[in-house]
Parts: C-alpha cells; structure tokens; sequence
C-alpha cells in the first residue's frame, strides 16, 4: 500500500501565507513580559518559555542578527504604557518602519488597556508589521486578523478587571469588618495573634500620650515641636524591615510626622479605610506619582469607631483635626506674636470678610483693614480704623466677663501646673529607667564572658562604660532640670498664682504674657467681632459674637484724620462761625469748644488755639497770625499762593502743605518781609489738580502681617 503524505499544517499555511519578503528584511522583536517581580521569580518556566520565541523566528526565516528581544518590562504590569519602555520602544521602531513582526507568547502581553492596544493596532497596520503568538501570525492590513485581535484585546482588558474587581471586593468586604490588615503608625504594634494593641513599652505610650496633651494646650504644630525639642523628648518608632525589624527606635521629632499623627484616627481608637483614594486625574504624566488624595471623614469608605485601643477620644481628634485646618493661611489663623488682639477673628461688617492687622511705625501702630477684595479683585479699599481704641475695648469687655471667675481660674491654673511638671518629671524618670537598664544589661553581658576571651571582653567592656556614663550625664540633665522647678508647687508659686487670678489687669499686662496667649484668651471667649464704619466718619458700630452665642453691641469712637470725618462736622462748623462773628478770638472759641465737650478728630481730648485757626482758615475765614493775613507788599509772580491761601483753596491742612514744602513736593520761594520771610507757592491750574489728586490717593500702609 502506497503511504498517504502527511497533509501540511494549516498553522504552517497559515503563517506563510502571511509573511512576505519585506517582512524578513525588516526586525523580529521578540517582546518579553511579566507583571510582577515575584512572577519572574516564582514563574520561571513562562519566562523561559518567551524567551524561546528567539527560535521560532529562526523557524519562521529571520536571520538571527535580525531578531530583537526585548525585555525591559519584566516585573511590570501592562494596565498602561507609562513606566514600560520596553513597549514604548517597540512602538518607535514600528513607527520608524524597523519592525517586520512583534513576538509574544500571547497577546495580553503587549498591552492589557484599550488605549495603547488600539494605538498598537495602528501603527503596525499603518507600516505593515506583523503580530503572532502561539495560536497564530496576525495581518493587521486584513480585517478578519484585526477583528480578531480586537477580540482579544477586549477580553484581555476585561479579564484583568474581573480579578482586579474581585480582589478589590474582597478587600472591602474584610475592611468593613475592620479586618483588613493595615500598617500601624508610632505607638501601635503588630502582635503574632494580628490584632492591633499600644506598643508594650511604658515610655512610648507616655510619649505619644504626651504629644496629644502638649498639642491641647499650645494649639500649633509648631508649639508642640517646640516643646518637644526643648525637653530632648524622642518619638518612639518600630523598625519595619531589616534584621532589627520590631525593634524600638527613638527618633528625633519633625514637624510632618507630629501633623500625620494629630491626623490620623486610629489614635481615638477609630479603623478607617478610604482615607487616602486614588484619583488618576491627579496623576502627573512622566513622574512616579500615586495619584492619592486626602478624603474627609465622611468620604471614608468604612469608619469603625471605639474598634481598636485608644489614647484620646473622638472628641478630641475632631478638635485637633479642626485646630490644625484652622492654623492655616486660608482659614481662622492661629494666634501670632503681634500686638493685634483681634487678629483672625475680626469680620468685616460690609462684605463679611475677614480683616487684617497691618503695623507701622515699627509696630507701634495698629490698624484693621479689610483688604481681601482689594487684594484679589483690584477693588477700593473697603474699610479702615485704628485698632487700639477697638482692642481697649474689646480688653474692658473681657475684664468685666472673667470678673466673677477669678478664683475658679486660679485653682485650674494651679492645678495644670501640677500636672504639667509631674508629667515632665514622669518621663525624665522612664528615661532615667532606660538608661539604667542599658547599663545593667552591658554589665550582666560582660560578667557572663570568659576572662580569657579577651577580645570580646575589652568591646563588652567598652559598651558598659559607655552605658554608664550615658547614664550619669543624663542623671546630671535631670538635676539641671529639676533644679529651677521642682515636682510639686511651692507654697510661694500657689500663693502667685491664686494673686494674679484674683488680678486679671496685671497679669493681663505683665510683661510674661505674650501677645499670643492674650490672643488665645480672647479666641476661648469670642467668636468673632463685626465692625462697620458709619459713613467714613469716626462712629464704627461693633458687634461681637461671645462662645454660646451671647452678643454684644456698641459704638465706638476712633480717631480719623480729618475734622470734616466728623459725624457733627456741620454742627461744628455752625458753632465755630457764630463764635468768631460774635468776636469771640481763637483762644476764646477752644476753651468754649472743650467746656461744652467737643472733641477733634484725631486722639486729642481738647482743642486748641491752632487747630481753630486753622478750622477758620477752611471755612473761609480770614484768621491767623498777621505773617498769615499779610504778605507784607510782596511782588508777586502769576499763580502765586501763600499757605494760608492754598489751604483755603484745596481745602488741604496747612501742616500738611507744610511738610509737602519741606520734602520738596512744592515748587516754592522765600520772599523777604519786615519780620523774617514769607512762603510763596508757585501753582497754576495743573499744579492745583495734582496737589488735589495727590491728597486724595491712598496712604500706603507697611505690610500686612498675618
């Protein structure tokens, strides 16, 4: 019998048909890939089994200079193209027409996202490249191959998002349990059992108790830093990795780790997942980013309260959380170091935002301007006043509040000094028990070596004299420390302490209290304080909002700077003319002014011989000393004014012309007169408008301080 030939594959067919002679004279890359490193290192057989793609492009006619692997993505997911240069290469050499066929075990290797599959898709049937994995070799050019591959693209990504899906779900379901294992911050440990427990070492609770406590009374982030620096206090750490992995570190304290632990809710016993989403519109293209933002509480998937140990309570947390949101620029601000009593709670009574303090005459003077508009938009100036006479004020107000609580502050004061220095000598004396259980180990290991040994006994020597003298100097710390405030409270300081209470006054000015405190005394008692200026003039109604929602209302005077701010301007004019036609002199008419309790418009109580004169002089009328009325018989050029001319003329105070005159603003002469020399300002009518404009233009203040 005749043998039957063996028919052709139809994978034989089926390749050849499709591989042409510019094929073969182009690249063979052979595209390598693994999603993770542990798959590399526990799938070898997949990679091997790439790799040996070499020989079927030897099989399939490329020489093997011409063949290409590469495999620079091995241990990289292919969810996406960026961070896979080996894709991205193999995409350019297709693009610059190089490539002839792309090997790969299957298709999901090259891409498991639409996106770059179809842009993959693309390219190679734009330039004629070939695909092929172990079911066959792909034409890109024919629509029955790229509906094929468009197929397996589909399937491909959704593969990977059914167990992507699947993980995730699991992950959720065993965190709304409050099962999911998480890494626990300072503080916290791990146990073989898995549940999560305060670190075993007495010193590290006292200390992470300790942060928490500091915080509640210094309110700042960099007020506890401080406070830690200042008393050589350490942050206790676990060691996460390595061959000392569980053992407690101290590490000096910095200011991001203090703000992630007031931060985060497992300190008031709460499990939480979903604080940190990713959102990949916040990833940056190029750069390593995770994408992860920062939710609110009440974003978090699953808050578990009262579920594991805790060192302060929710309420706490909350106030913390909202204390450190509140020390921002953007929000209340936390006290500062500058005199403004009201800084960060004074509200604009006309647009209701916020005003700043603003300092001059090196700090000495105070003003609350309400500048955000201003600021932002380009806007006039909303309101202005003088801080001094509103922080007097609000000052007397909170006297007469705290008056009747003056022995109940005592005792809480007495007492918070109690405990503050117990709790620093507490952890001095957990650090002196430290230090003495590291000399005592030192020493029990060098008495259990053999003398003989003298090469381990002169290091374990060396260890216990160093254990000892860490010991002793820190023993001489404490004694420095101890020495200007001992444990308890004398019965001088109580007795202090009970007299300053009984004294709000004098403590409230005493030169040891900051600027700060007073701030924050004025922060537990108000709200905030409304203040609006009546009209430009020198009323400002106030309103202010005490803690539990008491309000208080007022109208206080401030000083303005000119006598026409005056709300009784009018009356004043009236009453001053009547005067002065009565024959009543400028002496006459200040004392009459002051008897019948007229005040000016800066912070002067009296008026004067001056300030009449010059008040007659706006109004028109002819008053003043004869150098004044009388230019003596002075040729005069054209547009030619005396001072007491030009302030009838631009309605502007003479002191102020003056001090133009002497910073050379003025274009002016000395003319000689019978007694001395008399002023003469040169201005015309471009002259006069400048000299208007340049009065009305704005002050411009120091910088603003918040």
């Amino acid at each position: 019998m005749n043998a039957v030939a063996p028919k052709p594959r139809a994978e034989f067919l089926f390749t050849t048909g499709k591989i042409a002679r510019h094929h073969r004279e182009r690249l063979a890359i052979i595209y390598v890939r693994q999603s993770t490193l542990q798959q590399v290192e526990r799938h070898q057989e997949s990679t091997r089994l790439q790799y040996g793609l070499v020989e079927r492009a030897l099989q399939l006619g490329w020489a093997k200079e011409q063949i290409q692997v590469i495999d620079e993505d091995l241990g990289r997911s292919g969810v996406n193209a960026e961070g896979r240069t080996g894709f991205q290469r193999a995409v350019t050499e297709v693009s610059l027409d190089h490539v002839g066929i792309i090997l790969s075990v299957e298709m999901s290797r090259l891409a498991r996202a639409s996106r770059d599959w179809y842009q993959l898709l693309e390219v190679c049937a734009v330039f004629a490249t070939l695909l092929g994995d172990l079911d066959g070799i792909y034409d890109l050019t024919s629509y029955n191959d790229r509906l094929l591959l468009g197929l397996k693209g589909t399937m491909s990504e959704a593969e990977l998002h059914i167990l992507k899906q699947r993980m995730l779900e699991g992950k959720r379901a065993k965190a709304r349990r409050g099962a999911l294992g998480m890494r626990v911050p300072m503080g916290y440990v791990h146990p073989p059992s898995g549940d999560v427990i305060k670190d075993p070492d007495e010193q590290a609770q006292a200390v992470m108790a300790l942060i928490f406590e500091v915080f509640e009374r210094t309110r700042t982030l960099h007020g506890l830093l401080r406070y830690l620096v200042e008393h050589a206090i350490r942050l206790p750490c676990r060691v996460c990795t390595g061959a000392r992995k569980g053992e407690l570190e101290w590490r000096r304290p910095n200011r991001v780790t203090l703000s992630n632990i007031l931060r985060h809710p497992i300190y008031a016993g709460a499990y939480a997942y979903g604080r940190r989403p990713t959102d990949p519109r916040k990833k940056v293209a190029g750069r390593p980013a995770t994408g992860r933002t920062v939710a609110k509480p009440e974003q978090w998937e699953v808050l578990l309260k009262d579920h594991l140990p805790a060192y302060i309570g929710w309420a706490q947390y909350e106030r913390n959380v909202r204390q450190l949101d509140n020390n921002t620029a953007q929000a209340l601000g936390t006290p500062r170091n500058g005199p403004a009593l009201l800084s960060g709670i004074l509200v604009c009574g006309r647009c209701g935002h916020r005003m700043a303090p603003q300092y001059n005459s090196n700090g000495h003077g105070l003003r609350y301007s309400c500048l955000r508009m201003h600021v932002d938009y380009g806007e006039p100036l909303c309101q202005t006043l003088t801080g001094g006479p509103l922080d007097e004020r609000i000052t007397e107000l909170l006297f007469e509040a705290l008056a009747p609580a003056g022995l109940e502050i005592s005792l809480k004061v007495a007492e918070a000094c109690q405990e503050q220095r117990a709790q620093e000598h507490r952890h001095w004396q957990q650090r002196l028990e430290r230090a003495h259980f590291e000399a005592e180990r030192a020493f029990r290991q060098y008495d259990a070596v053999e003398p003989e040994n003298r090469l381990v006994a002169r290091n374990l020597e060396h260890q216990w004299e160093e254990a000892l003298a860490a010991e002793l100097k820190l023993k001489g710390e404490y004694e420095a420390f101890q020495a200007p405030q001992p444990a308890t409270l004398s019965a001088e300081e109580r007795t202090a302490i009970e007299r300053l209470a009984s004294d709000l006054p004098a403590l409230w000015s005493a030169p040891t209290t900051t600027p700060a405190e007073r701030q924050q005394i004025v922060r537990f008692l108000i709200e905030r304080v409304l203040v609006t200026v009546v009209d430009q003039s020198e009323q400002v109604r106030v309103e202010v909002h005490w803690a539990g929602g008491h309000q208080s209302r007022f109208t206080l005077i401030r000083p303005v700077a000119r006598l026409d701010q005056l709300s009784h301007y009018a009356d004043l004019q009236a009453r001053v003319k009547a005067w002065h036609e009565a024959g009543c002199p400028p002496t006459q008419i200040a004392q009459r002014l002051n008897d019948e309790g007229w005040r000016p418009a800066k912070r002067r109580d009296t008026y004067n011989a001056p300030m009449v004169r010059s008040l007659l002089t706006r109004m028109g009328l002819r008053t003043g000393t004869p150098k004044q009325q009388w230019d003596g018989g002075v040729a005069r050029e054209p547009d030619e004014w005396t001072l007491a001319e030009l302030t009838c003329k631009l309605d502007i105070p003479q002191p102020t012309l003056y001090s133009w005159l002497r910073k050379g603003r003025l274009n002016a002469r000395q003319a000689p007169i019978a007694v001395g020399k008399l002023w003469l300002i040169q201005a015309d009518v471009r002259e006069l408008s400048r000299l208007r404009a340049l009065r009305n233009a704005p002050r411009s203040w120091a910088r603003q301080i918040v």
